[in-house]
């Protein structure tokens, strides 16, 4: 008794594994058959426009100069007062205006430059959208 009872176990397992095989085997198969063909490279893709408006120039409020010297200095604070103004001043030597200068300059060759760079952007991505309306 004992040794049909492996008998009867060892025909459950070979049918098991006469099915389950031949089952897996279309399945694997129909799984890789459904996959789609990519198309990366055969469909050219439009770019996006960027819509990057150019920075707006900055409105700057408007400054007056004082110019004091040792010659004009009770003039210029009495003149001050005369309009109500504290006469208090922040100078500057003249070495120092320079190098406000310099850093002025600076930072316009930044703007200029950073202005090219998005120029350069917007043709980059935007030219041939240009090309290709124009040729529509």
């Amino acid at each position: 008794m004992y040794h049909t009872k492996d008998k009867d176990k060892d025909k459950t397992y070979r049918l098991a594994w006469i099915v389950a095989v031949p089952l897996m085997l279309c399945i694997l198969l129909s799984g890789c058959s459904s996959v789609k063909e990519l198309s990366i490279f055969k469909e050219e893709v439009p770019r996006a426009k960027l819509n990057l408006d150019k920075p707006t120039p900055l409105q700057m409020e408007k400054l007056h100069w004082h110019i004091i010297t040792s010659e004009n200095a009770a003039e210029v604070f009495a003149k001050l007062e005369a309009d109500g103004i504290d006469p208090v001043l922040w100078g500057l030597t003249d070495k120092d205006f320079e190098l406000l200068a310099k850093n002025f300059a600076q930072i316009r060759n930044k703007l200029v430059e950073t202005n090219a760079l998005l120029d350069k952007y917007k043709e980059y991505y935007e030219g041939d959208l240009d090309k290709k309306d124009e040729q529509k």
